[in-house]
Order: structure tokens, then C-alpha cells, then sequence
């Protein structure tokens, strides 16, 4: 009786050892899901981190580069534009004017690169013909600092960014007339690049009259200037390289 009492006891203690380890292995079950459920959010962070890194914003989008001006004018003062045609202009004893003038010409192949719009600065009162009468009235007028009256204005000027101006050398300055249209018009802010047909005389002062006529426009340093005798035939190539290395060349 009491050997049968004693295996009794045995079986009851092995049965209640058996009870109390299967909590403990549901325990382990359950906690694998909850270890691969906090590893894979943590993935997805970091795959996103990138590409909020590498994508700009619309505003470092439209400020990442630098916007070339599009609207672009090409104005300038010729001779052959403000000279009264005379046919009784002997040619010999002192050269007439002939179109296109020198800076006509010039003027017309930036515009050609640029694709900007020409505008021809022009007096209610024009030159003579003949060059030496027009330089006694280019001197008179400079010893006057006189502002010749122009016949035209340019329309919608806030429109452009950018200003080719071309003009001659003459009494070893500009035009009065280029002063006139400079005075007229406001190109605060406008970038200003200039092109002159010249003699011997060079830029001369030109620059610095340009530059006080117009001292609030941003005026380039780098100028393209040529004598004026070959102007017509030998410069093409060479102002509109000139152009192209500004970044003005239009594209098709």
C-alpha cells in the first residue's frame, strides 16, 4: 500500500512538471512575429531617407540654375540711318554716306545671332550727306552739349533684359543723338553690351560718356569695337562669335 502510494505521488509530480513548460514555449512562438514586425518599418525609413535627400523642391528647382534673358534689343546710332540722301555728293573730294552704314551693318548681324529686335536710333533733323559738312555739325552739337530731338522712342522698353547698343566714334565720344536716346530711356538694371565702329580714335571716351548718360544700367566690360572701314566686309564672323561668347546665340 504505501509503495503504491509512493508511485502515485511520483506520477502526480512528472504530470505537473509537464504543466508548467508549455507557457514558456507559446512565449517564444509569439515573440519571433514581433521581432520581424519592428525590423521591417525600420527598413522602409531608411529606403525613404534617400529619396527625400536626393529630390529638390520645386524652389531649389526654378533657383538651381541661372535664366539667360530672352527679350533682347539691338539699338544703335548709324550715319546712313540720319543722313539726307544728296545723289549731288561728290564722292571724290569727301566720302558720302552709303547704305548700310558701318554700324548698320554691324547692328544687323547681332541682330541676326541674338534674334532680338532691331531699333534704329534716328534724329527729326538728319545729317548731311557729306561726311565733312556732318562733322561740323557733330562738333557744333558737341560743343553745345546739345540733345538732338529723336523721331522715334522705343515701345514696351520693360520688356527687355538685355540691350546691344551700337554706335560710331565721333569727335572722340558718341553721338549726341546716342545720348539723347540714353537720357530718354531708362535702363536701370538692363545689362548693357556695346559695339562701336571706329577711325583711329578708337574707343576714345565713348564709355564713360555711355556710362554717365546711363550710370544705373549694368554695362559690360567686354566690348566689341572695329574700324570702321571694315566694318561692312571683314567683321561677321568675328561680332557674332562675339555674341555667341556672351551666351546670346539664339537657338532654333
Amino acid at each position: 500500500m504505501q509503495r503504491t502510494l509512493s508511485l502515485f505521488l511520483v506520477l502526480v509530480f512528472v504530470f505537473s512538471l509537464s504543466a508548467c513548460g508549455m507557457p514558456q514555449e507559446q512565449t517564444d512562438d509569439s515573440a519571433q512575429p514581433s521581432v520581424n514586425s519592428t525590423a521591417a518599418p525600420e527598413t522602409e525609413a531608411s529606403d525613404a531617407s534617400p529619396e527625400q535627400d536626393t529630390e529638390p523642391s520645386a524652389l531649389e528647382t526654378e533657383s538651381g540654375g541661372t535664366e539667360q534673358a530672352t527679350n533682347i534689343l539691338v539699338a544703335y546710332f548709324s550715319w546712313a540711318d540720319n543722313a539726307v540722301l544728296d545723289s549731288g555728293v561728290d564722292a571724290i573730294t569727301s566720302p558720302s554716306v552709303i547704305h548700310p552704314g558701318n554700324v548698320q551693318q554691324l547692328a544687323g548681324w547681332v541682330q541676326e545671332e541674338t534674334g532680338g529686335d532691331l531699333f534704329p536710333i534716328r534724329v527729326t533733323d538728319p545729317y548731311p550727306s557729306d561726311w565733312d559738312a556732318c562733322l561740323d555739325r557733330a562738333n557744333q552739337e558737341r560743343g553745345e552739349n546739345a540733345r538732338p530731338e529723336l523721331a522715334e522712342n522705343v515701345e514696351n522698353l520693360d520688356q527687355y533684359d538685355v540691350i546691344f547698343l551700337g554706335y560710331p566714334n565721333w569727335w572722340y565720344g558718341v553721338p549726341m543723338a546716342l545720348l539723347s536716346f540714353l537720357e530718354q530711356n531708362d535702363l536701370s538694371g538692363k545689362q548693357v553690351y556695346l559695339f562701336c565702329a571706329h577711325g583711329t580714335g578708337g574707343l576714345a571716351n565713348s564709355v564713360q560718356y555711355i556710362t554717365e548718360a546711363a550710370s544705373n544700367a549694368v554695362i559690360s566690360d567686354q566690348i566689341f569695337d572695329c574700324f570702321e572701314e571694315e566694318a561692312p566686309t571683314a567683321h561677321q564672323a568675328e561680332i557674332q562669335r562675339w555674341v555667341s561668347s556672351l551666351g546670346y546665340t539664339q537657338t532654333d
